[in-house]
């Protein structure tokens, strides 16, 4: 079971790792975007940590409905919808849970993409986020296929989700920003595919400590 206190705790692990990562996305993204996508993503955590005691105590689908209306409302350029998107997605199927089972999560985790899929429009190959979510979703649904409990699947998914992150160098951007530089896209990592997998990564970290 993931517990309510650990999707809080996910949540201020994912704000602190994308402020130490603040500088590290903005440079991937200065190579094929705007160099923005850190600075973007700092701004939009912190006022969801700074508005956190306003709705810890709801339930997990409400906390995660009011991240992404957060995020909409204070993260520019494709990052606010997208991610937006995502928590508005994943708290669609958890609403009034207080803890959530390996199929709750994987529920969560595949409405969160399908809703990235809907918004954004891309597909697997296309250089962006879905590059991460998309084999992560997978790898965490064939773990629990085969028995395996939430840490054993979220360690998959991550594991997943990092190779995800790591393919798109070679990529050839076809969505966004990056699209417009065509062959000089490749060679670089994708900016919103990297905080994607640091979502993930932080996911696993409060889960299995």
């Amino acid at each position: 079971m993931v517990s309510k206190e650990q999707i809080l705790q996910w949540l201020q692990a994912f704000a602190t790792e994308i402020a130490q990562n603040k500088e590290y996305l903005t440079e991937l993204d200065a190579a094929i975007g705007d160099a923005d996508h850190g600075i973007n993503m700092d701004r939009g955590f912190k006022k969801v940590i700074s508005q956190l005691p306003t709705f810890a105590d709801q339930d997990i689908g409400s906390i995660l409905k009011a991240v992404s209306m957060t995020l909409i409302s204070s993260i520019g350029g494709a990052s606010g919808p997208l991610y937006g998107t995502w928590f508005l997605r994943a708290s669609a199927d958890v609403t009034g849970k207080q803890e959530l089972t390996e199929q709750d999560l994987q529920r969560l985790l595949q409405f969160g993409l399908n809703g990235v899929l809907q918004r954004g429009k891309a597909q697997l190959g296309d250089k962006t986020m879905v590059d991460v979510l998309s084999p992560s979703v997978l790898a965490f649904e064939q773990a629990v296929g085969e028995g395996r409990d939430i840490v054993a699947a979220l360690q998959q998914a991550v594991i997943a989700a990092e190779q995800g992150m790591k393919d798109t160098t070679p990529m050839l951007a076809k969505k966004g920003r990056a699209s417009y530089l065509g062959e000089r896209s490749i060679g670089h990592q994708d900016p919103g595919a990297t905080s994607a997998y640091l979502m993930l990564k932080c996911l696993l970290t409060v889960v299995q400590a």
